[in-house]
């Protein structure tokens, strides 16, 4: 006899060692993989996936760029960089509460989860604030002392330290292909760093910056899959929360680092077009988990790496461009080998988990050798 529906959705909690493998291996749990869509046409696939993928390529780049703005513009002179963080997160708390009420009024219009605050949440999604915390600001921080184009590449060893902290964590190995591709980001990443030294634009502080945002982004992934849990498998319930504690805790740094009293002698504090502009760069930061969760929906994770790190490679030469900035052939090959070292790693660990799916199981091959 079948199973019924309710019996299908039943499912035995996963181990913490699997939640971790999952978020540091980039797997996805197959027991929580969605049915699969009814056959659209082609060519429907085909431009709903092009628009999907263009909405995220123009939402990624104008945030860094806007965020490169409001961190470290001639025009606007401000050295605020928890600040700006602190109003991006307030923005997407906001944002997310104002979709809750606009769904419970309007419950035909739009799909949105119910969010009321919850203390016992917040405690158990506290952990993950702390990290995500560390996240957004090593990004900005980042992007504030180094250049646009140089931002990638200062940013590049997620994946390094994904498959370190899958050793450390998990006692995972790694394949000898996908250390490879880790060497050749590391190797990408180092002749970056000299080829900046060599012209004269390196900043070690945004360097570093950059290596503790790397770190932040592989523990963020794991304490996701932690917390999700926490508040129902919901993201969007889970950025609320991420935010509302993120908002709380960045008050003491805003306020230690004394950036209150840099902000009260900013002279352009009551113009309409900067907090214009910082609020724009609160809405594509909420814009951007929405349309990440787009085009994972629309494709696939594997596919997502491969189109952020075109993304990374498009917005690299613009960054140049814009700024008008000339690169050495050493400087390209950097980028080159971050970028292809990255694609690879997808492609292989693609690759491997299609291979250990394909692979029979002990039971079958029992089962097989037994005529059944």
């Amino acid at each position: 006899m079948k199973p019924g529906p309710w019996t299908c959705r039943r499912r035995a909690p996963l181990k913490r060692s699997r939640i971790l493998h999952m978020a540091l291996m980039g797997a996805s749990d197959p027991s929580g993989e969605a049915e699969a869509s009814k056959e659209k046409p082609f060519l429907l696939r085909a431009l709903q996936i092009t628009l999907v993928v263009s909405l995220y390529w123009v939402t990624s780049i104008s945030m860094v760029f806007l965020n490169k703005y409001l961190l470290d513009s001639p025009s606007l002179q401000l050295d605020t960089p928890i600040f700006v963080t602190f109003y991006q997160c307030l923005v997407t708390t906001l944002l997310c509460k104002s979709l809750s009420i606009l769904a419970a009024c309007c419950p035909g219009a739009m799909d949105f989860p119910t969010l009321r605050l919850d203390l016992r949440v917040t405690r158990s999604v506290l952990p993950l604030s702390v990290v995500f915390i560390g996240m957004i600001t090593f990004n900005n921080l980042c992007l504030k002392y180094v250049g646009v184009a140089f931002y990638n590449v200062g940013r590049s060893l997620t994946t390094v330290f994904n498959v370190l902290l899958s050793y450390l964590l998990l006692k995972q190995t790694t394949s000898f292909y996908a250390l490879l591709t880790c060497g050749i980001i590391i190797g990408g990443f180092w002749l970056g760093v000299d080829q900046e030294g060599a012209e004269g634009t390196l900043s070690w502080t945004g360097t570093i910056f950059g290596v503790l945002a790397s770190l932040c982004v592989s523990l963020n992934a794991i304490y996701t899959k932690k917390v999700l849990p926490a508040v129902d498998g919901s993201i969007w319930r889970l950025t609320f929360y991420n935010n509302v504690n993120a908002c709380v805790l960045f008050l003491p740094l805003f306020l230690l680092l004394g950036e209150l009293q840099t902000l009260r002698d900013f002279s352009q504090l009551g113009s309409a077009h900067f907090w214009g502009m910082m609020t724009l760069g609160g809405l594509f930061g909420f814009a951007i988990g929405y349309v990440t969760g787009l085009q994972i929906k629309f494709t696939s994770p594997l596919t997502h790496n491969v189109s952020g790190t075109t993304k990374a490679c498009a917005q690299t030469v613009l960054a140049v461009l814009y700024y008008e900035e000339t690169k050495s052939f050493l400087w390209w090959t950097s980028n080159m080998m971050v970028l292809g070292g990255s694609s690879a790693y997808t492609w292989v660990r693609g690759w491997e988990m299609k291979k250990i799916q394909e692979e029979p199981s002990p039971k079958e091959d029992e089962k097989s050798s037994m005529g059944v």
